[in-house]
């Protein structure tokens, strides 16, 4: 029974966002001729009016992103060419990432610095899994199988305090940068302001939920080394 709800609640923790936000950025990506600019056009002069001419704003395949080590505010296709809502804000939400970069936001930077922690600790951690049944089988001392084994949680503990980290990364740009932006800038008409925190708020919804994988997943593996 355990067993069953467990895999409930990893199913819904990993594809219940992600559904959630379809539906939401789906109910708002109809194309708008009374919005004045493609959400491209809109990143572009919302960085020209902040002073962030060196950050480039292009067309994207692999999805919605800041990179701060190449300054470049990357949008899908659709959010790049659309005049839609869903595209305005999330565009938007991109540049207050750039706007954190700019500005010396330190969670940006701690996030950016655990990520390439994160990315190196994982490989290592893999591998350390994969020889862990080798190394415990080959020397037959049960402390090294152990020792092994702890220090693959320890990168997965990392893994887990990166989407941590991310929540309030992800937050400010939304709450505190984007969604003020456009408000007082006027670059939506009141009545769409509700539907641009529905589609900040859903999008944050996918952070928590990989936040909250991650400790499920730690906690997981953490109950098999108790036993």
């Amino acid at each position: 029974m355990r067993l069953i709800l467990f895999f409930i609640l990893f199913i819904g923790i990993v594809f219940g966002p992600q559904l959630w936000v379809w539906w939401v950025f789906r109910q708002y990506r109809q194309e708008r001729e009374d919005l004045p600019g493609t959400g491209g056009e809109l990143a572009r002069h919302l960085l020209n009016r902040f002073g962030l001419q060196h950050v480039r704003v292009e067309p994207t395949p692999i999805g919605d992103h800041y990179n701060p080590e190449t300054k470049l505010v990357g949008l899908s296709p659709a959010h790049y060419k659309g005049k839609s809502l869903t595209a305005a804000v999330v565009a938007a939400h991109e540049v207050g990432h750039a706007l954190q970069d700019y500005e010396g936001y330190k969670l940006l930077k701690d996030r950016a610095d655990l990520v390439r922690v994160a990315q190196k600790a994982e490989k290592v951690g893999s591998y350390l899994m994969l020889g862990l049944p080798i190394v415990a089988g080959v020397l037959r001392v049960p402390a090294v199988g152990v020792a092994v084994l702890f220090a693959a949680l320890g990168t997965m503990s990392i893994s887990a305090l990166v989407h941590l980290v991310t929540l309030p990364v992800e937050w400010n740009a939304s709450f505190r940068r984007a969604l003020p932006i456009l408000e007082e800038g006027g670059y939506l008409h009141p009545k769409d302001m509700d539907g641009a925190r529905r589609i900040l708020k859903a999008a944050a919804l996918t952070y928590l939920a990989s936040a909250l994988f991650g400790l499920v997943n730690l906690w997981r593996w953490l109950r098999l080394v108790r036993r």
